[in-house]
């Protein structure tokens, strides 16, 4: 759900991707990109975050699940060719339970932002 991973973006506590908008991803309906992809792209970027950390580290990468999705605001859906931006911070690590925030935009146009809980499982 992402096409580019801004590596040089990737820290302690942030990550950030791009996402070109085609006709063909299964979360696009009549031309826009629904609420569900909008979701699925945060929890993807925090996905490429972890992974090319534990790759960097020489790390197994682990799997990771949605908890829970709070405070979603959806401003604005993305029509078909637009490029969306997504950007991801860490809020809190306690455990197994990563709590981030994470804002998509669009040509510098914010268009939907949340707060998600994401379970990581032990099992590689």
């Amino acid at each position: 759900m992402i096409d580019r991973f801004f590596s040089e973006t990737v820290n302690e506590k942030s990550g950030s991707s791009a996402l070109k908008i085609t006709e063909a991803n299964i979360f696009v309906e009549n031309g826009e990109f629904t609420e569900p992809g909008l979701i699925e792209n945060i929890a993807q970027t925090a996905a490429a975050r972890i992974g090319y950390i534990c790759k960097i580290e020489h790390k197994p990468v682990p799997i990771g699940y949605i908890g829970a999705v709070q405070n979603l605001e959806i401003l604005a859906l993305p029509k078909t060719n637009d490029e969306i931006k997504t950007e991801i911070a860490i809020k809190n690590e306690i455990f197994n339970v990563t709590i981030i925030s994470g804002k998509i935009t669009c040509e510098g146009n914010l268009m939907a932002q949340c707060e998600m809980k994401i379970f990581i499982s032990n099992q590689q």
